[in-house]
């Protein structure tokens, strides 16, 4: 018998992904674009570019409001060779507290508006689609402990520009010697807050200077397809 194939797990943590909070609803732009939607306020996703002066005074809010960065994050990594071999598991954690579960198999929109759409049912009901038993991406309120908890995790690797400089391949050999996720940031700037930190055993960067969230993700999945031989 062969043994099993060693699965690489990331977690895209504190993902800009969220749908509009109640307290700006009300907004005007916030208000126009449900309307063109067909949609209540609150069950569109919160977007920078549309509703920025919406979001002035929301707590956090460098960090929020940018759902291109997990559509660009999947798209990357559902159509990397290390997923398509089996070898991945791609979970995103929003800056709301879901645990966004995709099947490896899930063909993510290309179309961005298409996303945003499979995005706001999936946030709104749980799942996607909504008639099947076996529903290929899901939504759990599940914040990042309870997260790696669901993972079999007590501790992750974590990329962050202040880690210790370190190539991509080797960030992949530590997550899988000690059977642990790696951590990537899904937000535009600002840092990772004390939580996500307290489970972090080693933090890396892989370049000297900020790296888009996407870039990230496409390197940290090269270096693991050359460690486990993908390519």
């Amino acid at each position: 018998m062969r043994p099993p194939k060693e699965v690489v797990t990331v977690i895209l943590a504190e993902s800009s992904l969220e749908l509009v909070p109640r307290e700006i609803a009300w907004h005007p732009s916030v208000r126009r674009w449900a309307e063109h939607r067909g949609k209540s306020p609150t069950e569109t996703i919160l977007d920078v570019s549309l509703h920025y002066s919406a979001m002035m005074k929301l707590r956090d809010r460098e960090k929020r409001g940018r759902p291109d960065i997990v559509h660009f994050s999947l798209l990357e990594a559902l159509s990397a060779p290390l997923n398509l071999e089996g070898r991945l598991r791609f979970v995103v954690h929003t800056i709301g507290d879901y645990a966004i579960f995709v099947d490896p198999s899930t063909r993510i929109p290309r179309n961005y508006l298409r996303f945003v759409g499979l995005m706001e049912q999936v946030l709104k009901h749980g799942r996607a689609p909504l008639d099947s038993p076996t529903p290929l991406v899901q939504a759990v309120a599940m914040d990042y402990p309870n997260l790696l908890r669901e993972l079999a995790a007590e501790e992750t690797v974590l990329l962050d520009e202040g880690g210790v400089r370190e190539k991509p391949r080797e960030v992949c050999r530590v997550a899988l010697e000690r059977r642990v996720p790696i951590t990537i940031g899904g937000f535009p700037r600002g840092s990772f807050s004390p939580t996500i930190r307290s489970f972090a055993k080693y933090v890396y960067s892989i370049y000297p200077r900020p790296l888009d969230t996407w870039v990230v993700v496409s390197r940290i999945i090269s270096g693991c397809e050359e460690l486990l031989q993908v390519l």
